[in-house]
C-alpha cells in the first residue's frame, strides 16, 4: 500500500483572499493564484515516494455562484503548476450533511480505495481545522500551517511555513523506518 499527502487547496496550493473571519475561495480563473511556497516542499515530497492529493471543499456549486467551468480550469491550472496525483472535491453546503464534506472524512477514504492507500502512513496539510479532524478520524498525521483557521480540535504538528512541512513530513515518515533498523 502507498502514502499520500493530502492536501488543502485553499490556504495552501493556491493563494485565499481573507476577511476578519474566513478564507475566501476564487471563484473564478482570474482571481486563482498558485502559492509558489508550496512547490519546492511538493517536489521533494514526490521524489520521496509520495501521492499527492489536493482536497477541497467548494460549497459554491451547490450554492449556486460557483461555475463548474471555473472551478475545472482553475484545478487544471493546479494541474499543470504542481506535480499533483489527483483532485477530490466535495460541491456540497453544509446543510447537506455529505460524508466527503471536511470535516467528515469521505474525500480522504475515496481516495484510499481509488489509490490503495495506507492511511495511517498518510498526511493531511492544512491550515484548517476540520482537515485535521478528517485525518484524526482516519489515523492519518495532520499538519497544520499556522492561521487563524486552525481551531482547537485535534492535530499532530502546527508549522509556521510550508518550507517546513516536506522535512517534517520526511522526518516522521522515516522515524518507524530507522526504529526497526535498530532492532
Amino acid at each position: 500500500m502507498r502514502s499520500a499527502i493530502f492536501l488543502e487547496r485553499d490556504g495552501i496550493l493556491n493563494l485565499a483572499k481573507t476577511n476578519l473571519k474566513h478564507q475566501i475561495s476564487p471563484l473564478n480563473l482570474e482571481d486563482f493564484r498558485i502559492n509558489q511556497e508550496v512547490v519546492e516542499p511538493l517536489i521533494q515530497l514526490k521524489e520521496f515516494g509520495f501521492l499527492l492529493i489536493a482536497t477541497t471543499n467548494q460549497p459554491g456549486l451547490s450554492r449556486g455562484y460557483q461555475s463548474r467551468r471555473e472551478l475545472d480550469l482553475m484545478h487544471a491550472v493546479l494541474r499543470r503548476s504542481l506535480p499533483l496525483d489527483d483532485i477530490l472535491v466535495c460541491p456540497h453546503d453544509e446543510i447537506d450533511r455529505c460524508p466527503c464534506r471536511k470535516p467528515q472524512p469521505g474525500l480522504f477514504q475515496e481516495a484510499a480505495f481509488k489509490w490503495q492507500l495506507d492511511l495511517e502512513r498518510s498526511y493531511v496539510v492544512s491550515d484548517k481545522w476540520q482537515d485535521a479532524h478528517a485525518a484524526h478520524l482516519l489515523g492519518c498525521t495532520s499538519l497544520l500551517l499556522k492561521s487563524p483557521w486552525n481551531g482547537s480540535s485535534h492535530h499532530d504538528f502546527i508549522v509556521t511555513k510550508l518550507g517546513d512541512v516536506a522535512e517534517r513530513i520526511i522526518q516522521t515518515h522515516a522515524a518507524p523506518v530507522l526504529a526497526m533498523h535498530q532492532i
